[in-house]
């Protein structure tokens, strides 16, 4: 009996034996006494585990889709890398990297929606380089949030001068802008879904390499501004997500004051934006999103600092700038479709225009914009969005982080 005691201690407690490494039997001496037994190794006991290396492709593969699942809150910071080609028809082919992350300040707090940073750098072959951040910080149970981004760049740019006019018939010259920019805004619930809130912005460009007819198209004006304009902004905002909206409605009118004090312009200076977006369920994979905008600018607004048509936002496939002048207006309806796991599609159509006093807003000079494009999900509800553009006698690809609007 106390044999059978003592051996069954030594199974299920693991208590130290003498091993015979050919007989597979096992001695355990207690008090004077010898147990023996016999057992039948498993093949964890006699052979060693070495885990099957993956190849490079492999790795890559399994780190993306690890990328959608929601971290946010076991981690800090929840944060994915990605690189690869860039193109836009303003600065055409090169190379990007990205860091998309997602961020709760309160890791217990599952109501409010993450935060949301975007770092990135891009160099393409056109000679255009730009690196900056940019997110948005939402406090528990969004009774706040700032949202900033923090951007330099030097880009080649093609010009045409400064009104619809010169965008659609003058010939296109070229020159380099330089640009820095810092924009910061803090917005505090005042009613439900409501806010309001400050707003900086801080803008310093230079132009050079002018040739003759580009520098006729700045009709005297400096090649250097800076203006910092201090406003405030009041917003209804009831989209679930940010970057990625499935439900919701956003309004905003923004008004900022440039004090002549702040920056070399020479004068004071305003500008007011505005925007208006929805967003509806059309079924459990389709979304029907829809973007009105506008932009004007005070009399006198100096050439780096008016409204500018095109980019990756509104106007997709006109190159940025080609249509330049104090104010901006533009609308978009785009339909969203999710085909695949983490791969959806787009289609969209709009106008807009650019006007000011000396060349009023006319419905001739309604340019239309039209595109498709493809959606991949980098991070859980953070994509990255290939499109093309289409417009009058003008069209062009385009690859962005998050989507237009």
């Amino acid at each position: 009996m106390r044999r059978i005691i003592f051996t069954l201690l030594i199974l299920f407690l693991g208590l130290p034996a003498i091993t015979d490494a050919q007989t597979q039997s096992r001695y355990h001496i207690i008090d004077g006494d010898t147990v023996h037994y016999t057992y039948t190794p498993l093949v964890a006991d006699t052979m060693q585990q070495t885990p099957t290396r993956q190849n490079f492709i492999r790795r890559v593969v399994n780190y993306f889709d690890k990328s959608t699942e929601d971290h946010t809150f076991d981690k800090k910071l929840d944060i994915t890398f990605a690189g690869g080609p860039s193109y836009s028809k303003t600065t055409k082919l090169g190379i990007a990297v990205l860091a998309a992350g997602l961020y709760r300040l309160d890791r217990t707090d599952s109501i409010t929606p993450p935060s949301d940073i975007s770092i990135y750098a891009n160099v393409t072959t056109s000679g255009y380089f730009s690196v900056g951040v940019m997110g948005n910080n939402l406090f528990r149970n969004v009774k706040g949030k700032i949202d900033y981004d923090i951007n330099f760049s030097s880009a080649p740019r093609d010009v045409w001068g400064i009104g619809y006019r010169a965008g659609a018939h003058n010939p296109k010259s070229e020159m380099v802008e330089e640009r820095y920019l810092i924009y910061g805004r803090y917005q505090h619930r005042i009613l439900p879904n409501t806010y309001l809130g400050p707003v900086l912005n801080f803008e310093h460009i230079q132009g050079r390499k002018f040739n003759e007819v580009s520098l006729g198209y700045l009709e005297g004006q400096h090649h250097t501004y800076t203006a910092t304009g201090l406003g405030a902004s009041l917003e209804y905002d009831s989209r679930d997500f940010i970057p990625n909206p499935w439900r919701g409605a956003y309004l905003s009118v923004q008004g900022m004051w440039f004090a002549r004090g702040l920056g070399n312009c020479n004068k004071s200076l305003w500008r007011v934006k505005f925007r208006a977006n929805s967003y509806h369920r059309l079924w459990s994979s389709g979304l029907l999103a829809t973007d009105l905008y506008g932009e004007f600018n005070s009399e006198g607004t100096p050439w780096p600092l008016l409204a500018r048509l095109g980019g990756n936002e509104r106007m997709r496939g006109y190159y940025l700038g080609q249509y330049t002048d104090n104010n901006l207006l533009t609308a978009q309806v785009e339909l969203r479709q999710r085909i695949w796991r983490r791969i959806g599609c787009v289609v969209w159509g709009g106008a807009g225009t650019v006007f000011s006093k000396r060349e009023p807003f006319a419905w001739r000079h309604a340019l239309p914009n039209y595109g498709l494009g493809l959606r991949w999900e980098l991070k859980q509800r953070v994509n990255v969005r290939i499109d093309y553009g289409f417009g009058r006698s003008t069209s062009g690809f385009l690859l962005s982080i998050n989507e237009a609007f």
